[in-house]
């Protein structure tokens, strides 16, 4: 699912509703946007690149280097931030 790629189309809230969906959908589960997920056990690594794959194709990002750092999937709103940080840059 590729989301609007309109620079500035993409809100702290749109990201992290997208980001909740897809967790909520391959974990069957409703997450706290400061839940850590890895501590919790929902996520571990093989899932992180699939939440990977998931935000480069969702929001049109490349995720690479340091951006990979488990710290950047811990929670939803990590992974929010990552994504309008590295949207901002492309543009």
């Amino acid at each position: 699912m590729t989301i609007s790629s309109e620079p500035g189309s993409h809100t702290a809230e749109t990201v992290a509703q997208e980001v909740q969906r897809f967790l909520e959908q391959r974990t069957q589960q409703t997450w706290d946007p400061d839940t850590d997920l890895f501590s919790t056990g929902a996520v571990s690594s093989m899932f992180a690149m699939e939440l990977v794959v998931h935000l480069e194709s969702a929001f049109e990002v490349v995720i690479s280097g340091p951006d990979l750092a488990l710290d950047n999937f811990r929670t939803v709103n990590a992974m929010t931030a990552m994504v309008l940080r590295l949207r901002e840059a492309q543009r």
